[in-house]
């Protein structure tokens, strides 16, 4: 029987945080409205500190203020719970202490009966972690995770929630920052968007943009003109990258249209980097998951100081949708699939049945409850879908070919 439910929400922001809180509170206060539900905060850090807030009735009553919000209410962090160094280094368990141990008893402590996990693939990863060891040791509590990512690369969940969201976002920002692009002669505009190893938002947000394109009118012969806004070049992760072929290539848009667009994931040309860094003897910076420190090792400002010299750009902007993007309040788009994830994650964990609820890919991409061993991480976004080779075509690129990583 399910007296109390704790709620967290952990890992990057993404465009459905605030809004999934919203539904599962929603969704318990219609089926089981005797349940308690608490919230930790800031992800699993709250967990490990037993610091939770308390959903009211106030809190019940008002939850759907909270649809109009992007972020996360209750906060996030990035804790993973099989990293023991990285817990003892921030003070959140002591020396000698086991990560997962110390969060189970602390959910025994708290009285909690079900933990509903909303994150991407390190915090869904890290609940399949805590969520085995919790059988393994005979605790009784049922772990229920929600797929959030803008980078939509959880393996096997079809479309996670937030991504689409993010994808329109990043859009909206491009109108803007491309408005910039005669702002001096011959402008090379860099926007770089969020996608460490998987450029599935760039692409999204590029076809976005481009449909956003499509609909406007344009009047060249006073300077408006399609070919001065549009997406000049795209490159992701999951792309090799011809530098001296793209070079020629955008020289010669730079000549004819008098500016340059380029759209990057920013986990574009990393490998490269990295590989440039170690062999001069610098430290390449890396967070508790591992992950090279994007903001920190610059690869739109790399690609920006390759292409200024080689196509001849008078000025070079690189701008970052990164933030704007991931902290937008969910689109219409989401909210459907929010609720109706919200509503199964609910049935399951009223009915014991752990794992993640997601449209899984090897069910038809039906919305089914995932068992945590399939969950992964990391999925690469498909360069081969039909969709985004013509795209890349129509922008003049060639057919996209595998990176080497």
């Amino acid at each position: 029987m399910v007296n109390k439910v704790g709620l967290l929400t952990a890992g990057g922001f993404a465009p459905c945080l605030s809004s999934a809180v919203a539904g599962l509170i929603k969704r318990y206060t219609e089926v089981a409205p005797d349940i308690e539900i608490i919230a930790y905060r800031h992800g699993y850090q709250g967990l490990l500190q037993g610091d939770w807030l308390p959903v009211t009735q106030n809190v019940r009553d008002n939850v759907d203020v909270l649809y109009g919000f992007g972020g996360s209410p209750i906060g996030n962090s990035r804790v993973k719970l099989t990293n023991v160094a990285d817990c003892v280094k921030r003070g959140l368990v002591q020396e000698g202490q086991d990560p997962l141990q110390v969060a189970a008893e602390q959910l025994v402590a708290d009285g909690v009966d079900v933990l509903h996990t909303i994150g991407g693939d390190d915090t869904n990863t890290t609940a399949a972690d805590l969520a085995a060891y919790l059988a393994k040791n005979d605790f009784n509590l049922t772990v229920v995770g929600l797929p959030k990512t803008i980078d939509n690369d959880i393996v096997p969940i079809r479309q996670s929630l937030g991504a689409w969201t993010a994808a329109d976002a990043a859009a909206s920002y491009a109108k803007n920052i491309i408005a910039e692009h005669n702002a001096v002669a011959r402008e090379l505009i860099i926007h770089e968007i969020m996608g460490r190893s998987c450029g599935y938002l760039a692409a999204e947000a590029t076809r976005r943009y481009r449909a956003w394109l499509d609909e406007q009118h344009w009047l060249p012969e006073i300077g408006l003109s399609r070919e001065a806004w549009d997406v000049h070049a795209i490159f992701l992760p999951e792309m090799h990258v011809d530098l001296e072929a793209e070079a020629e290539r955008l020289a010669k848009i730079m000549q004819e249209v008098g500016n340059v667009n380029i759209f990057i994931s920013e986990g574009a040309g990393v490998t490269e980097i990295v590989e440039q860094m170690e062999k001069a003897g610098e430290q390449v910076p890396r967070d508790a998951f591992n992950h090279v420190q994007l903001d920190k090792v610059n690869p739109g400002e790399w690609f920006g100081a390759k292409f200024s010299k080689l196509i001849g750009a008078e000025k070079t902007m690189v701008q970052k949708s990164g933030y704007f993007s991931r902290s937008a309040k969910s689109n219409d788009e989401d909210l459907e699939l929010i609720g109706r994830t919200c509503v199964m994650a609910v049935d399951a964990a009223l009915a014991g049945q752990p794992g993640v609820v997601g449209l899984d890919e090897e069910n038809d991409d039906q919305l089914s409850v995932i068992d945590f061993p399939r969950i992964a991480g990391h999925k690469p976004f498909d360069i081969t879908q039909q969709w985004f080779i013509d795209m890349c075509q129509d922008i003049g690129m060639s057919a996209p070919t595998p990176a080497s990583h």
